[in-house]
This record gives structure tokens, C-alpha cells and sequence, in this order.
């Protein structure tokens, strides 16, 4: 398990709305060398939804498909598990995270991202891996930040 402490400029609701709930609309727009396209695949973007990120060749995978496992809105706060895609098979059993948006009292936020995975059996932890995947992290709320900056009347 891994966590990671993001401190955002941005308030607790915007920020989960833009980076978390609808990141897979938002992500292709703001970070296009990375995501090629996202899509909602089924549900409401409640718990159970699932949706599908794809990714270009910057990237050791094609996509990623994601279910909702929860998502509390008042509480700025969800979790998610990988269903399919990204190392899924080739070097992990499961993956998953918990996202929690909380405010500061400065204004902006904390976010945290609490990373599980499991590797299968006989594959070691990839520190290089590791790594990427929190950059990869931290340059996704980034850039909904400064997105967020630059649209005040976005997501509010």
C-alpha cells in the first residue's frame, strides 16, 4: 500500500467533480500526450459505474478499465479497482485506489491517494513503476488544478 499527499489549490468539491468523477471526460483535454480518450462504459458515475481511460504510446499500456467501488460525495471521497488493462495479468493480481479530497483552511485541499496493488505471484514491486505511477499522479491533479484556475466557473 502506498499514499500519496497532494496539497491542491482548489476547493474540496470542484476538485473531486473535475479530477476524480470526471477525469475520464476532463484528462484527454488537459494531458493529451498522455490519455488519448476516456469513456464512461456503464452506470451513472455512482458506485458500480465503470469507465474505460486509453492511453497513448508514452505509456507501458493501452488502457485501463476502472469500476466505482464507492463514492461518498459529501465526504469528497472514492475508491476504485481496476478491472481490466494496465498491468492487470502481466504483473499484477489486483489494483486499486482511494481517493479523499478534504479541505484546508487556507481554501485549497489535501488530497490523498492510497494505492493498493497486489503482484502476481513470482513478479516483484518495480520501483521505476512505482514511481511513474505517483508522478503520473500528482501531474493529473495538477493539471486539474490549473484548469481549475483558469475556469472559475468550471465544475462549480
Amino acid at each position: 500500500m502506498s499514499a500519496l499527499p497532494i496539497i491542491v489549490k482548489q476547493n474540496s468539491p470542484r476538485l473531486f467533480r473535475a479530477a476524480i468523477l470526471d477525469w475520464h471526460t476532463l484528462g484527454p483535454k488537459l494531458v493529451p500526450e498522455i490519455i488519448s480518450s476516456g469513456t464512461g462504459e456503464s452506470g451513472d458515475g455512482g458506485a458500480g459505474s465503470v469507465r474505460q481511460l486509453n492511453f497513448t504510446s508514452v505509456m507501458p499500456f493501452s488502457y485501463v478499465k476502472e469500476r466505482l467501488d464507492f463514492v461518498d460525495h459529501d465526504k469528497f471521497e472514492c475508491q476504485s479497482t481496476i478491472i481490466e488493462g494496465g498491468h492487470l495479468g502481466t504483473r499484477l493480481e489486483s489494483a486499486s485506489a482511494h481517493f479523499k479530497v478534504e479541505p484546508t483552511s487556507a481554501g485549497g485541499c489535501i488530497v490523498t491517494v492510497t494505492t493498493n496493488t497486489k503482484p502476481l505471484a513470482g513478479i516483484e514491486a518495480d520501483e521505476g513503476i512505482i514511481a511513474a505511477s505517483k508522478g503520473a499522479i500528482e501531474k493529473h491533479f495538477r493539471a486539474a488544478e490549473a484548469y481549475l484556475l483558469a475556469n472559475p466557473d468550471a465544475y462549480v
